[in-house]
């Protein structure tokens, strides 16, 4: 049975590790879900603070990660003299994130990432957000005639859809999710190919090391 996961990164993170409290190891993640299921491919969709970096969006799937982190160097020392102690440590948080990506890539992961944009809302505040709901969708579909069985990282409702779509098409369709953090229609779809990701601490926590 061919099989592809796709790993909705916002999602699992802030319905995921943050209600699980505790950290998810994205090798063992990936080895598991090669393992357990023979999954061919891991996509992985996710956001990345950018800051001004130019990237042909009509031409380009995905942000270039080796460009894009000469790029946050450079922007580090022409501005670092303008840039105060908070400033500072937030580009270098961003900084890590991009050499994360970039381990994720070397794991196996196949990654889309996106610019993470701002959005004013009606009060005032500003939300960043890299809204990636629909690249994956488009890559569910674009991959259609490759799999057997999809195995879908997220919680989220909007993805229904997509889902029903897949499963009237005689696709076998598995969620793995952070229960609580997981909408009800969802659950209630993937009925018993639902998992928990509470279950699998033993096999995905990250152990510092």
């Amino acid at each position: 049975m061919k099989t592809f996961a796709y790993v909705d990164a916002s999602n699992l993170f802030y319905g995921g590790e943050k209600s699980l409290g505790w950290k998810i190891d994205y090798l063992k993640l990936l080895n598991y879900l090669r393992k357990r299921y023979d999954a061919m491919r891991v996509y992985y969709f996710g956001g990345v603070e950018t800051y001004n970096f130019h990237n042909d969006v009509l031409h380009t799937e995905t942000v270039p990660l080796k460009e894009l982190e000469r790029h946050l160097d450079r922007h580090i020392k022409t501005n670092q003299a303008d840039l105060n102690e908070a400033e500072l440590a937030l580009i270098g948080r961003h900084v890590r994130r991009v050499r994360f990506y970039r381990r994720l890539e070397k794991f196996g992961y196949q990654l889309f990432l996106k610019p993470v944009k701002k959005y004013e809302q009606e009060d005032g505040t500003t939300k960043r957000k890299a809204n990636i709901d629909v690249d994956m969708t488009f890559q569910m579909m674009r991959d259609i005639d490759l799999f057997d069985r999809v195995i879908v990282l997220s919680g989220d409702g909007d993805f229904l859809p997509v889902l029903k779509h897949l499963r009237s098409e005689g696709k076998e369709v598995l969620v793995l999710a952070r229960g609580p953090r997981t909408a009800k229609e969802i659950k209630q779809f993937a009925g018993s190919d639902f998992r928990d990701f509470v279950t699998l601490e033993r096999a995905l926590k990250y152990e510092e090391k």
